[in-house]
């Protein structure tokens, strides 16, 4: 299968109930040819779907949902199209919409221009839909009073469509709730009961309304569950709750003619668990909406318009509107809109909610600065680079919102058991059922049914089901406000493991903005200085655009190059006026046949202060040396002596020489170091250390360290690197601080620890519950009860690691 037609879909689900039901629709996807890969998450209530575009669309995974007796969140905008002229114009449009991820279906009205599309709101947005009908060469605006999208919170429609049917159901319930305390020994002659209300006929009144119409849902969900030859939580509601009615009205007819009250009746049970379960679920949805709140206080954090310069006029757009290059004016107090670049001004950012970092930020002309930060005391110009989905806000967003649609290894425990749960709780159910009425109480049959229920409505795998995934949302979005980007839930659980730590030097331990210090040199300063800088100008190597930034503050002019090469490891190879320059390694001159056995003194006593020294050659003959020193950042040390005291080995490793290697390890405090690596042996030595059996994290921020990260057990990219080895990596720490390794593998621990009791509780739950509902010491109301309160629970407790403090 090609690379390049692999597809991801993602897509919210409803009617998902329990994980029988998320394990459910994974099966049935990846059973569709050329699905590579499907997870759906029940907490979040998303599946992300992996598929090959050329067997496989968008609507047909969708349809396998549907199929599979749930729904699929969609909705339907009208977009006011402007500039067609004939059918041709109209074909064009609806074609390239329907083409689009996420649109499952798009038509073009060429008379009324207007286009009606159908899509999914998690992959594509209105914003995305409108500009890919510009791309086609029309216009087009949302149909509405404002021209922006309203997002819909299909979750809060259903809680209230919840809440609508708990209190119905709760009144109709009370009645009966009512009777069922007027037939305890104990409260008997203590507390009135209307006559009314013990009627046969009356008690059927009112729980035939909750059994079929409020319990309505149950007998879907079943249905679907069982034409699909799988079982969930609805199955053992709908079996429960009907025992307990039918056997009710069986009774019932059996007084006509008689005496119509009755105490052999169990409608109360039925009305009064349907009731219960709702009312569980309102509060596990309320919960649940609670576990998301990181994604929507970043969402939160964007501002809402930008004032830009266009024509020579200053006007306020919606953020929406703003585009790349445009020059935006952003006045104290304000946030700043997008991200970019300062072309005037100068001012102190708080950058906090974006980097966890309290302390405000100088910023001035030529620095970049992130959306969403807030201008503390000064008038800024800039130049936006960065809009919509580039930002630096929607790369972390995105980054979030997968690690929490993610799973975490751990969950297959309760994924396996989930798949197999349902049906061992009714063949358990029924063999209560059988062993009362024949052996225990026989000819009882109210007590065996009484039973039966009980065992089939306590054993809902609910907590199971949310076990896991509430904690990876709650902590992956708690580590988010901390500036830790964990990218997936397996990762997540894996950073727990770490033992040992390696940490590049330049830019990670150290402020990667090393200082032009020495020129040692027998030759003329600025001549031998204009080479150096001339030969160095084309290299991106911080050390290099060090050496380029001293030089340029002694006002030397540089020449051109001609020829240019980089020597990864070993330094560069330029032409300068017509002279070969060489400046690098001991390795480069080696490799040169250059002679500087003489100057290996000057050189080391160089490396001992800290300092990288590189040796220059001028057409093969030794010219002389610059050096740069690199600051270590104020926090490593501190946070190195953290990781050490949580027993963590720290390695530092860099392709500096091993005299500089030392001097900056001791300063550092780190004990071991490897030091002249090439790029590609950074890997190489990730290798060697998991080779011992350890757990190995690499902590980079450069493009040569990709490899390493990628080849770790978990690679972390300090955010202030480059893009790639964030690519790269499992884990991005925003703030570029190392406490954030120790305060990831803290947030890692204490996630995996809440999961760990989650499924702890679930499964005792079950287990102790089970057998005391079996053995007839649980009432099928009190069953209902403890059900609603398990899963709560458990989210309940995931939730508390949204107070977790670092």
């Amino acid at each position: 299968m090609s690379e390049k037609q692999l597809a991801q879909d993602q897509f919210q689900i409803t009617g998902m109930t329990c994980a029988a039901c998320a394990t459910r629709i994974e099966k049935g996807l990846r059973k569709l040819e050329g699905v590579q890969d499907a997870n759906v998450n029940l907490a979040l209530e998303k599946a992300t779907v992996t598929f090959d575009t050329s067997a496989m669309s968008s609507s047909e995974i969708q349809k396998k949902v549907r199929d599979l007796g749930y729904d699929v969140v969609t909705e339907k905008k009208e977009l006011e199209i402007t500039g067609m002229t004939c059918a041709a114009c109209s074909s064009r449009i609806e074609k390239g919409l329907n083409k689009m991820d996420g649109v499952i279906q798009a038509n073009v009205n060429l008379t009324l221009e207007k286009a009606t599309v159908e899509y999914n709101p998690t992959a594509v947005s209105v914003k995305d839909l409108i500009q890919k009908v510009e791309k086609l060469g029309y216009g087009a605006i949302l149909k509405s009073e404002e021209n922006q999208e309203e997002a819909v919170d299909y979750r809060q429609k259903e809680i209230e469509k919840q809440q609508g049917k708990f209190i119905f159901s709760a009144i109709l319930s009370l009645p009966l709730l009512w009777s069922m305390v007027g037939h305890f020994n104990f409260l008997e002659d203590r507390v009135y009961v209307p006559d009314a209300f013990m009627n046969a006929w009356v008690q059927l009144a009112l729980a035939t309304p909750v059994q079929f119409f409020i319990g309505k849902q149950f007998y879907v969900g079943a249905y679907k569950a069982l034409k699909n030859k799988s079982a969930n939580m609805d199955v053992l509601v709908a079996l429960g709750t009907s025992a307990a009615y039918f056997f009710s009205l069986y009774w019932s007819f059996q007084t006509i003619g008689g005496y119509a009250h009755s105490v052999g009746l169990y409608y109360e049970t039925s009305a009064v668990l349907i009731t219960l379960i709702l009312l569980g679920k309102l509060f596990e949805a309320r919960a649940k909406g609670r576990s998301s709140e990181a994604i929507k206080k970043l969402m939160g954090l964007q501002a809402k318009t930008a004032v830009v310069i266009r024509n020579g006029d200053e006007m306020e757009i919606p953020l929406e509107e703003v585009v790349a290059g445009d020059i935006i004016l952003v006045k104290p107090g304000e946030k700043i809109p997008v991200d970019g670049e300062i072309l005037e001004g100068n001012s102190a950012l708080d950058e906090s909610m974006i980097t966890g970092e309290s302390v405000p930020v100088d910023k001035t002309v030529g620095d970049t600065v992130i959306g969403a930060t807030i201008n503390k005391n000064g008038f800024l110009k800039m130049k936006a680079t960065k809009v919509g989905k580039e930002t630096a806000l929607a790369q972390i967003i995105k980054v979030v919102e997968e690690a929490q649609g993610s799973k975490a290894p751990i969950q297959r425990l309760a994924d396996s058991i989930s798949g197999v749960f349902v049906p061992i709780v009714v063949g358990i159910a029924v063999i209560t059922f059988l062993v009362w009425y024949i052996w225990v109480d026989p000819g009882n049959f109210a007590l065996a049914l009484e039973n039966l229920i009980a065992v089939l409505v306590i054993a809902c795998p609910c907590a199971l089901g949310l076990a896991t995934p509430t904690s990876i949302m709650a902590g992956s979005g708690r580590a988010a406000e901390y500036g830790i980007l964990f990218k997936g839930g397996e990762h997540l659980e894996m950073t727990h493991r770490i033992n040992t730590v390696i940490l590049d030097k330049t830019g990670t331990i150290t402020n990667g903005k090393p200082v032009l210090t020495d020129v040692v040199t027998d030759q003329d300063e600025a001549e031998f200085l204009s080479l150096v800088g001339s030969a160095e100008k084309q290299s991106e190597h911080p050390l290099a655009q060090a050496i380029v930034a001293g030089i340029k503050e002694k006002s030397i002019e540089l020449a051109d190059v001609s020829e240019f090469e980089n020597i990864p490891g070993y330094g560069i190879k330029a032409t300068v006026n017509g002279k070969e320059v060489l400046v690098g390694t001991r390795r480069l001159m080696k490799q040169f046949n250059v002679e500087i056995e003489h100057m290996l003194d000057v050189m080391e006593g160089l490396e001992k202060q800290g300092k990288t020294a590189m040796l220059t050659a001028v057409d093969g003959v030794y010219a002389g040396i610059v050096a740069v020193a690199d600051t270590i950042k104020e926090t490593s040390t501190e946070a190195i002596k953290r990781m050490k005291d949580m027993g963590l080995e720290v390695i530092m490793i860099t392709g500096d020489n091993q005299q500089t290697a030392n001097a900056i390890a001791k300063q550092a405090g780190v004990d071991s170091v490897i030091a002249e690596v090439l790029p590609e042996g950074k890997a190489e030595e990730v290798k060697k250390l998991q080779l011992q059996g350890k757990k190995v994290a690499m902590v980079g921020d450069g493009i040569n360290d990709a490899p390493a990260l990628a080849v770790a057990d978990i690679g972390m990219a300090i955010g202030t690197g480059t893009d790639v080895a964030m690519e790269a990596a499992d884990i991005t720490l925003i703030r570029g601080d190392l406490n954030s390794i120790a305060d990831s593998i803290l947030m890692s621990h204490k996630t995996i620890t809440n999961i760990k009791q989650n499924l702890f509780w679930a499964l005792a739950y079950n287990s102790i519950g089970v057998p005391v509902a079996a053995v007839g010491f649980l009432a099928p109301w009190v069953a209902g009860a403890a059900m609603a309160f398990s899963s709560v629970s458990v989210v309940l407790n995931a939730l508390r690691l949204q107070k977790v403090k670092l």
